[in-house]
């Protein structure tokens, strides 16, 4: 194995790519304006600060959907949403999909998946992936995993190759756990890691600990365990650095932190920094998140306002590695962000495009098209850097801009369709096969289950539906 590593470690320096540990961040339900470094009024997030202080801070990073699944399907593939089956939260992903932790293992990492999935066309609050699942981790790369189909909260149910188990602490706690115990072992190893790490924070139930609670005593109960649940997943961060200095790897390891959508209504004070909208809908509030990157072996500190998005990141990694193309399914729609760890490299050349539910958006530098529904044509034009609570529609005084994105946006929103019919695939492929989302209450794989978890805090009004419409 160490020849392994050693070999794989000269053949990325030939291609003029590099071997660091990599580790993928996410919240879930976290708001571009919900960090201590945007100067939120109550929440103070000391170690997501350190991170941005000593990385690479984007302004203008969005999530590749407004909700869960389709943004999670973007990390994992470099591609947009609907490319790979997942339209909408609970959407299974399709198996002929490459992933980046499939690239990873072939190219000698160990993979593992710690926290949420929501991948495997199972609705409802998150229970334990099971062993037997063909949409779980394992199937998409991932060697290692511990997780859940939904979001989750204290002392979790969660699935593992081995079966179910039950975690302590909040759920940024109970997975930062699983998962630095996962590099403590690569790294006696000598094995360079992927891990992803997926949080169930500060998605609701909302179920802070009396500490974490302690400096939001003035807001409502519910904000008040929202901000909580934020407050222990930035101490998780600060746990996951630590480990990383102790263990002498901090200076080669890439962290890549970013939230699945944009922020909450309802809860008070903001989450979303007053952008306009917020989660499920394409303005700002909705897709626009906080993201960092942190490698401090090469990456310059600064804040930069290139937009960029969750589907850069494979590409970005491949590009790092020295990865063959070919490990990413045609047509890829982000692009690496590799040049952009050590200077500023201009204007994007190509636009972040996103389609949710009828609904679409491309964002070209300064210029955002948007239309609310898409069967009508119906567009507006906003300029983000001028106008970045997109107030007024500029679309009369560009007529020709406005033409020409509206024309770019139909052309890529065409090769979707093509996408989404399977034409990326092998002829085999048929789209029937794929599951249709579903409660997992409805899975008699499940329901054997369901009476031990009912004092699960998540559970516990399901179950009372579930059993009340059996009666």
């Amino acid at each position: 194995m160490k020849v392994l590593v050693l070999f794989l470690f000269l053949l990325a320096q030939q291609l003029g790519g590099e071997t660091p540990n990599v580790i993928l961040l996410m919240t879930d339900d976290q708001g571009w304006g919900q960090t201590g470094y945007y100067d939120h009024p109550v929440l103070k997030t000391p170690h997501l600060d350190e991170m941005a202080a000593g990385g690479l801070r984007f302004d203008r990073f969005y999530a590749g959907a407004p909700v869960c699944s389709p943004t999670r399907a973007s990390v994992l593939t470099g591609r947009a949403n609907d490319r790979s089956g997942v339209a909408s939260h609970g959407k299974a992903m399709r198996l002929p999909e490459k992933t980046i932790a499939s690239a990873l293992k072939k190219a000698g990492y160990a993979t593992g998946h710690f926290g949420k999935w929501h991948l495997n066309g199972l609705r409802g609050p998150g229970v334990p992936v099971l062993a037997e699942d063909p949409y779980g981790p394992e199937n998409f790369g991932f060697e290692t995993w511990m997780t859940v189909t939904n979001f989750f909260d204290r002392n979790p149910f969660m699935g593992s190759a081995s079966g179910v188990h039950q975690l302590d602490g909040s759920s940024s706690e109970a997975i930062m756990g699983e998962a630095i115990d996962f590099i403590q072992r690569q790294h006696s190893k000598k094995k360079p890691f992927f891990a992803v790490i997926w949080d169930g924070s500060p998605h609701s139930p909302f179920e802070a600990s009396q500490d974490d609670l302690a400096t939001f005593q003035h807001l409502d109960q519910k904000s008040r365990n929202h901000y909580g649940e934020l407050v222990a997943f930035d101490r998780s961060v600060g746990r996951l650095r630590k480990t990383l200095r102790d263990l002498k790897i901090a200076q080669e390891t890439l962290i890549w932190f970013c939230s699945d959508n944009g922020g909450l209504p309802g809860i008070k004070p903001t989450t979303t920094g007053a952008l306009r909208g917020h989660k499920g809908s394409l303005w700002e509030g909705g897709i626009r998140v906080p993201g960092i990157v942190e490698w401090p072996a090469v990456i310059r500190p600064r804040v930069t306002s290139y937009p960029a998005s969750t589907m850069d990141i494979f590409p970005t990694i491949a590009a790092i590695l020295g990865l063959s193309a070919h490990c990413m399914l045609s047509p890829v729609d982000g692009e690496s962000l590799k040049p952009l760890f050590t200077q500023e490299i201009g204007p994007r050349k190509e636009p972040i495009a996103f389609h949710f539910l009828g609904k679409g958006a491309l964002i070209d530098n300064d210029y955002k098209l948007i239309s609310l529904d898409l069967s009508k044509r119906d567009f507006a034009l906003y300029h983000l850097s001028k106008d970045p609570k997109e107030s007024t529609n500029i679309a009369p005084q560009h007529p020709q801009r406005f033409e020409n994105m509206v024309s770019q946006y139909l052309g890529w929103y065409q090769s979707i369709q093509e996408s989404i019919d399977g034409q990326d695939y092998p002829e085999s492929f048929r789209k029937d096969q794929v599951p249709e989302s579903r409660f997992w209450t409805q899975d008699s794989r499940y329901q054997a289950l369901f009476e031990r978890w009912k004092v699960y805090p998540g559970f516990q009004k399901l179950y009372e539906e579930t059993k009340r419409r059996a009666q």
